[in-house]
């Protein structure tokens, strides 16, 4: 099962859920035991396919570290936290978990865009 891991102790995803913003993006890193590679990447596929058929679900993609790391980023993008909330916190999905290498560790953190003017927006 994978163990989680505040990517900011003092604002982990917990607190995050109670948040109504939206759209949102979930990053989440991932780092696992090289030979656990493809079991991680095989446990990810299972949960984006499940996370595709739920309510307020955009887009997700994996990356891969370059070079010979074994740690990965998932980018997922979101309608708003209260549709990522419902399905991170199905009971479907929480069993789910269970299927991730014992070496598995997360860190997943909720974003927002931020306008920055000549740059980006909103």
């Amino acid at each position: 099962m994978v163990s989680f891991k505040p990517l900011d102790p003092e604002f982990p995803i917990e607190r995050q859920l109670g948040i109504d913003a939206g759209p949102i993006v979930l990053v989440n890193l991932f780092t696992v035991d090289p030979v656990n590679q493809v079991a991680l990447v095989e446990a990810w596929k299972n949960d984006a396919q499940w996370m595709k058929m739920q309510p307020g679900y955009i887009s997700t993609q994996l990356h891969k570290a370059i070079g010979d790391g074994s740690m990965y980023m998932n980018y997922a993008v979101w309608d708003s936290v209260a549709d990522f909330r419902a399905a991170f916190s199905n009971p479907e999905f929480q069993q789910q978990l269970s299927h991730y290498p014992s070496s598995a560790v997360t860190a997943p953190h909720l974003f927002e865009k931020v306008a920055v003017p000549n740059c980006c927006t909103a």
